[in-house]
């Protein structure tokens, strides 16, 4: 019976988990740039004798890499990353990963955020424009020009995050693994005046949500008429002495 008990408790962990980042990803259904959350679970047994118990793991979590759709804003200073690439920003955490295209130039000239993070070019340095000489555009390659001479280039970066990454702001990751620049690769570019939106889909969202709560519940409900049946017995069978 109270192997029963661990089962169910396992289930209602993993439960609560997907739970988390299911309210997470509709919480950013309409988050520039934000990737939503997925959690992969495995099958744990127990040596348990003579048979096997099997519980589920604790999850891993893990990036829904697909794209998101694109949003025309024709906003010289709104970008779109174009293939499996990202953006990096100077985050007060470090260095960070984002989708999020929408920038702006300060007073001095720096290519920041919509929070103030500045964006990183290719070599890791923070992009300076000068705000007085001419119109930006950018081309496919991230590089930037004004008045058809190039004065900068957005840094386009590849990550690997199956060891895992941290959340942080502007819809920004943190790879436990060092991102790499995207070096010649025909299918990863910049697109000016669009941003991408969440690829987030708020109704599968909801019903997986619906779903996970019922079946939350259901295991609770469990566990309180197991605890009922094992209070039962100890005092049936204590009161047998």
């Amino acid at each position: 019976m109270q192997t029963g008990l661990y089962v169910a408790i396992s289930s209602q962990m993993a439960l609560e988990k997907r739970l988390n980042t299911l309210a997470d990803n509709i919480a950013n259904a309409s988050t520039v740039g934000f990737r939503g959350t997925e959690v992969k679970f495995n099958q744990m047994l127990g040596d348990t004798k003579p048979t096997k118990v099997a519980y589920v793991s604790k999850g891993e979590e893990f990036l829904n890499t697909s794209n998101g759709s694109l949003t025309r804003t024709g906003s010289a200073l709104d970008f779109a990353v174009k293939g499996d690439a990202w953006f990096q920003i100077e985050t007060p955490a470090g260095p960070a990963l984002t989708r999020d295209g929408r920038f702006t130039l300060t007073d001095a000239g720096e290519l920041v955020t919509i929070r103030g993070y500045p964006v990183l070019d290719a070599g890791g340095a923070p992009i300076q424009l000068d705000g007085n000489s001419g119109q930006i555009t950018v081309g496919a390659d991230g590089a930037l020009h004004q008045n058809g001479v190039a004065v900068a280039s957005l840094g386009l970066y590849q990550a690997d995050f199956s060891n895992g990454f941290v959340r942080l702001d502007n819809s920004a990751v943190q790879p436990a693994m060092q991102p790499e620049p995207v070096v010649d690769r025909f299918d990863v570019g910049v697109m000016q005046g669009f941003v991408e939106e969440s690829n987030v889909n708020a109704v599968q969202e909801m019903s997986q949500l619906i779903m996970v709560t019922r079946a939350f519940d259901n295991i609770t409900a469990l566990l309180r008429d197991s605890e009922g049946s094992l209070e039962e017995a100890v005092k049936t069978l204590g009161g047998s002495r």
